[in-house]
């Protein structure tokens, strides 16, 4: 249990082999690719309530994929307020509605920060008791517990924020007319933005984008982005009968905030120390590899129903 609510420092792994000039294991990134599209595809059309179950589980992994990362730099997450706070934000969209996952969310914010201050004011009691001689209580050995208070704090409500609340707009979308259709662009847009980037950059690329951050992306990788979900954009406004230059629009905004999803979780991971934040996806790295576009395009594309619909 204590595993489970207080993961490990994350540990850089060595990749799978690469292959070719992909940069990565392109076999295994494929399959594990396909699996997850399936696993989505199948909770959508079979009972969107299903679908979720899926977000949720999916959030709550990466939330411990990212106690794991933050645990490196000694920061504690509480996981079991962001895991409640995760159910019920996403129960809250589904059911009720905008409103109501904005209610929950802002209830995770606070109750993490309490559990961060009353935790770190339970750890330094033990301290002292133990320092002065007393046997009354048992401190965790971890430097973690012994951060400052607003250091956690702080670190849970980003959490909070990064997490449950942007993933809550993809179940706002679901719960919208023609959900499916727009989780599905949702989902393709960001597919559109990463796959065409990467064909563009290993093909092209030669101008660093942001060579500090993430020395892999490339200006024509950019460019490559911005053809791929522009062409998806129009192609799914087109399926959702939707005005062709607004899919286009959609596609560019959907690259701006994407590529400055990944830059900075490149950062995040950079400062963390970290080539993946995980190793739970074969080929990809962890859910927040995946998640990070996905999640920062949620609020864009679901702003964008409601301004269109």
């Amino acid at each position: 249990m204590s595993t489970l609510l207080t993961p490990p420092p994350t540990r850089n792994r060595a990749p799978l082999p690469a292959t070719g000039r992909a940069g990565r294991n392109l076999p295994a990134a494929v399959g594990v690719a396909v699996l997850l599209i399936g696993v989505i595809l199948a909770s959508l059309v079979f009972n969107k309530v299903i679908f979720v179950g899926v977000v949720v589980v999916a959030v709550c992994g990466a939330l411990w994929e990212l106690a794991g990362a933050f645990a490196r730099k000694g920061i504690r997450l509480p996981l079991a307020p962001l895991w409640l706070g995760t159910l019920g934000v996403a129960v809250c969209a589904w059911k009720v509605g905008a409103e109501a996952a904005l209610g929950a969310y802002i209830a995770t914010a606070g109750a993490c920060v309490l559990w961060c201050f009353f935790d770190q004011a339970e750890a330094e009691s033990g301290t002292v008791m133990e320092e002065a001689g007393h046997d009354v209580l048992r401190t965790e050995a971890h430097d973690a517990v012994r951060r400052s208070r607003s250091v956690n704090a702080s670190a849970s409500v980003f959490a909070a924020t990064y997490l449950p609340f942007l993933a809550s707009f993809a179940v706002l979308l679901a719960a919208q007319p023609q959900g499916v259709g727009k989780v599905l662009m949702l989902i393709a847009l960001p597919v559109a933005n990463d796959t065409g980037g990467w064909l563009a950059g290993i093909t092209f690329g030669k101008h660093p984008l942001a060579p500090s951050v993430s020395p892999k992306k490339s200006w024509e990788g950019l460019v490559g982005s911005l053809i791929a979900a522009v062409g998806v954009g129009m192609l799914c406004l087109w399926t959702l009968e939707g005005p062709l230059w607004a899919g286009a629009v959609l596609g560019a905004t959907v690259v701006c905030v994407s590529t400055l999803g990944d830059l900075g979780e490149s950062l995040l991971k950079r400062d963390l120390g970290l080539k993946d934040m995980g190793t739970l996806l074969p080929g990809h790295g962890g859910l927040m590899d995946r998640l990070d576009s996905i999640l920062v395009a949620a609020p864009v594309v679901y702003v964008f129903s409601l301004l269109a619909g």
